[in-house]
């Protein structure tokens, strides 16, 4: 992941990622439960963005029975709301947040064709937004950007 961001922040793998995302949820005031952790750890394998159902389909599979898509989309809407992860909105897909205790709008690249994407955290154009907003009397609650193209390795 790209970063351009003015302060310090951990960016989590593996088992820390989910050690933080547990820890953030509940500093939240939410629960941490056995379903929800299941979703986090596949979300949090997956390189690109991952759909309810792909996360639904391997869950199913993991546990021998049927899990619902309408149950993840919950849980992942959840997650998105706590900044656990973000949300590609053009691909109604997700991505686990590598740094779930801090917040950035979601600024994304993907490559429309190999579906690569990446978040970037970058504070000065978060600022040009939110105050393009404010400019216009709208108050911005979460600013999404996405980038349509093509990754370095399909140009």
């Amino acid at each position: 992941m790209a970063t351009a961001h003015k302060h310090a922040h951990k960016e989590h793998r593996g088992e820390d990622l989910i050690e933080a995302a547990r820890s953030a949820l509940t500093a939240a005031g939410e629960q941490w439960t056995g379903m929800r952790e299941a979703v986090f750890a596949d979300l949090a394998r997956h390189d690109r963005p991952a759909s309810a159902y792909d996360i639904a389909d391997n869950l199913s599979r993991a546990r021998g029975k049927r899990v619902a898509p309408n149950s993840i989309y919950r849980i992942l809407d959840l997650f998105v709301a706590n900044n656990l992860a973000l949300r590609v909105e053009s691909a109604n897909a997700f991505l686990a947040n590598t740094h779930p205790g801090c917040t950035h709008d979601c600024i994304f690249m993907v490559c429309d064709a190999c579906g690569d994407t990446r978040h970037v955290d970058d504070e000065d154009i978060s600022r040009s937004i939110r105050a393009l907003a404010a400019d216009r009397n709208f108050e911005a609650h979460r600013p999404v950007l996405e980038i349509r193209g093509l990754c370095a390795a399909c140009a």
